[in-house]
């Protein structure tokens, strides 16, 4: 199947004699409450509930073998916090595992509870496994019992969030797509056509013995070209369909375990692009790295095209941050954590390039356990340490707690170190404001009360109302796709500003290739022996014509001037 996303321009033949206007081992988890699967939290790494006992969600930390032998620190308060992008944030994730989103009624009461609370912004689960609670999306509703017919939860809270001056980020689950405990039961969804079972036509993320579940849940894998692009077009088809105020990309990543990828499709990819033979081992550094760079692929390609649409759209991501956190700017630390080297997410660059417009940490950890207090004070730091853009622009930043897995004090606790520091704060999640509702010792409504009182104390973050007006430091950029070749991806790109290079990347699996950061004007493109130039606007991205390549490269590659 071809989705829209994948239309594009009529290929052009280009050399250089035209002229065109210039041209690591899974940690052991905590014990959690044994609870119902009513009652168990999809965090925003979207665990879906299961029976008793319930499954940590991955992205709780918990004590285990430093990753980094660098003590955590703590980035002293700024005098005037106000002024760091996304400080004024006050978030809330609405799941859709449970009551909230399912009826009218509900999404009116969760409304009416967020603005109670004193939130600004609310993270609502949209696409929950490669299904969606909408109606407008490329991928199928959500089959559930309890969805009120025709109804459209997506459209029902944004209208009503906006109406009392709430921001909707829609949360999207982009490569968690199933869970064998509660399938989506329409025969259009991805798992019908693209499953374990489909043969050569499956999408599905595997491990070298072919094995895919990762407990109950299945995942696609991002090296795998038509999944991926069917991953981007469902985000995209939010932007395009709904007025949220952005997208957040949550399970943007492999799964835990550093041991996926195994499908036969990645696998041939990998050695065609690499010119190595044979199986990698789960341990080989360049399959890592290549693996990795299939993640930030699809995060551009995701980016671009949503920049593409709407410029003003936020991109989020709900990013790892397991265990001891490296020292602030340390990226050669930063390398060797689980989140880079196991899950294979590298948000610093996707912070660093413009890539996402804001990093909501899942900084799950109980201050009670020690030493969480450290990693997540650690976290944070490192995360403020490296959100400098080289365009001049900074990443928003937001602190994710696990309001759940606490009590009311210690998540105000949390919530108010995290913004004395400049970011923002969400709490997950709305269903589960305490750790006693999510272990069924107290009702929903009891805990959202007792939340809001400790977080709207005097000096604490919801003490009055904030609102969060800033706009997305990525407005702009490029984006392009080399055809002709059967080996499109992981080709060179050089963007080149008065005769400078000042980016640098690679194309991915389709041929598409981009950049988010760019300053405005006059930009010539680099890559497999053809250039391109354009202007890059000061809003908007621009779409080069797709460049037809030719394996003898024709235009050299400049070296870096630094």
């Amino acid at each position: 199947m071809t989705p829209p996303l994948l239309r594009r321009a009529a290929p052009l033949i280009l050399t250089c004699t035209l002229a065109l206007g210039g041209v690591q081992a899974t940690a052991p988890t905590a014990p959690t409450p044994a609870v119902p699967a009513s009652a168990a939290p999809a965090s925003p790494e979207a665990t879906p509930p299961v029976p008793v006992p319930v499954a940590s969600p991955p992205a709780v930390s918990t004590p285990a073998a430093p990753v980094s032998a660098a003590p955590a620190a703590v980035v002293p308060a700024p005098a005037a916090p106000v002024a760091e992008p996304g400080a004024n944030l006050r978030g809330l994730w609405i799941d859709a595992f449970g009551p909230g989103l399912k009826t009218r009624a509900q999404v009116a009461q969760t409304v009416a509870d967020a603005q109670r609370m004193g939130v600004n912004t609310l993270f609502v689960q949209a696409i929950r496994r490669a299904d969606c609670l909408c109606l407008k999306a490329s991928v199928p509703t959500v089959t559930d019992p309890d969805l009120e017919k025709n109804f459209d939860p997506l459209r029902v809270i944004t209208t009503l969030a906006h109406a009392r001056g709430m921001r909707v980020i829609a949360w999207v689950s982009v490569t968690g797509v199933g869970n064998t405990a509660a399938p989506n039961t329409n025969p259009a969804h991805v798992l019908r056509q693209h499953g374990a079972q489909a043969g050569a036509a499956s999408w599905v993320a595997r491990r070298p013995d072919g094995t895919w579940q990762e407990g109950r849940d299945t995942w696609l894998d991002a090296g795998i070209p038509d999944a991926a692009a069917y991953m981007a077009e469902a985000v995209v088809s939010l932007v395009r369909n709904y007025p949220v105020d952005g997208v957040q990309l949550d399970r943007i990543r492999y799964p835990d375990g550093d041991v996926w990828g195994y499908d036969p499709k990645t696998l041939a990819r990998y050695r065609a692009e690499t010119g190595r033979a044979g199986t990698p081992a789960t341990t080989d550094p360049q399959w890592a790295a290549w693996k990795r760079e299939q993640v930030t692929n699809l995060v551009r390609r995701i980016t671009l095209e949503v920049k593409a649409l709407r410029p003003d759209a936020w991109v989020s991501a709900a990013t790892i941050t397991y265990q001891t956190a490296p020292r602030p700017g340390d990226l050669n630390a930063f390398a060797r954590t689980r989140t880079y080297g196991d899950v294979l997410q590298d948000w610093p660059a996707w912070m660093q390039s413009g890539l996402i417009d804001l990093n909501v940490l899942m900084n799950y950890k109980r201050d009670t356990v020690a030493p969480q207090a450290d990693w997540f004070d650690g976290w944070n730091a490192f995360a403020l340490s490296v959100r400098d853009r080289p365009d001049g622009a900074r990443t928003a930043l937001a602190a994710g707690t696990a309001m759940y897995l606490n009590t009311p004090d210690i998540t105000a606790a949390q919530a108010r170190r995290a913004v004395q520091t400049g970011m923002g704060w969400v709490g997950y999640s709305y269903r589960t404001p305490t750790a006693g509702v999510y272990g069924q010792r107290e009702s929903t409504a009891q805990g959202l009360k007792s939340v809001m009182n400790v977080l709207g104390a005097p000096g604490m973050p919801l003490e009055r109302p904030l609102a969060w007006t800033d706009a997305p430091p990525t407005v702009r950029g490029l984006l392009g796709r080399v055809t002709g070749t059967a080996t499109p991806g992981r080709r060179a790109v050089q963007a080149i500003q008065q005769g400078r290079v000042v980016a640098e990347s690679v194309t991915d699996a389709l041929g598409y290739y981009g950049f988010a950061a760019l300053p405005a004007g006059k930009t010539e493109v680099r890559v497999s022996g053809q250039r391109w130039a354009d202007t890059i606007p000061e809003r908007g991205v621009v779409r080069l014509p797709d460049l037809l390549v030719r394996d003898t490269p024709v235009v050299p590659v400049l070296p870096v001037k630094r």
